[in-house]
């Protein structure tokens, strides 16, 4: 069930991070389209964080590892991840604004965090599933909501930067080469 809805929530997600692309395609419906899709996603992800909490009472006993015995060791690691990436997700929702939510043709580049990063969003947002692991001290789910990550996160960067480039064109290219995807670039362009 978790790799199901864990399946279905990225494919909408993926869905509502092109509209841009798909409105050449569908029409203007496409831009409606992304907002329902990011909705659906949101839920699924819902469905993840419940089917992992099932996993405390329905673990695969030949994978029902601790991340240690000392169960508050490892919810102590998941609140200091969460103290060092909520913040990040919450100045990037902030900064995007309704963008978040709904995709929008009159939306402009923003700033704030996205002066630094380009998916601030993402890196807050995604370190949740290790410390949703981490609270239910499983071994198993963090190996898997680490290896989710590792695979799910660039092809979202890349749908979502693929259909960004077409809504803003070459502002977005350079934008691209001054600024970090998910860590803030060492040496900055002065423009």
């Amino acid at each position: 069930m978790l790799n199901v809805v864990t399946f279905l929530c990225w494919w909408f997600y993926i869905r509502s991070l092109q509209p841009a692309t798909r409105s050449k395609k569908f029409g203007e419906s496409a831009w409606k389209t992304a907002k329902r899709d990011r909705i659906i996603a949101s839920i699924f992800m819902g469905f993840i964080v419940i089917s992992m909490i099932f996993w405390l009472w329905f673990p695969i006993p030949a994978l029902n590892w601790p991340v240690n015995y000392n169960w508050l060791i490892s919810i102590f690691i998941g609140v200091i991840l969460a103290c060092l990436f909520t913040p990040i997700m919450i100045k990037g929702v902030l900064d995007a604004g309704s963008e978040t939510v709904e995709p929008s043709k009159t939306t402009k580049m923003y700033g704030g965090i996205y002066n630094y990063i380009r998916h601030p969003q993402a890196v807050g947002e995604m370190p949740w599933f290790i410390i949703i692991a981490l609270f239910l001290n499983s071994l198993f789910l963090v190996i898997w909501s680490t290896a989710m990550i590792l695979i799910v996160s660039p092809i979202v960067m890349y749908f979502e930067e693929k259909d960004l480039i077409e809504r803003f064109g070459d502002a977005y290219r350079e934008y691209q080469k001054r600024t970090g995807a998910v860590f803030p670039k060492l040496r900055r362009s002065k423009d």
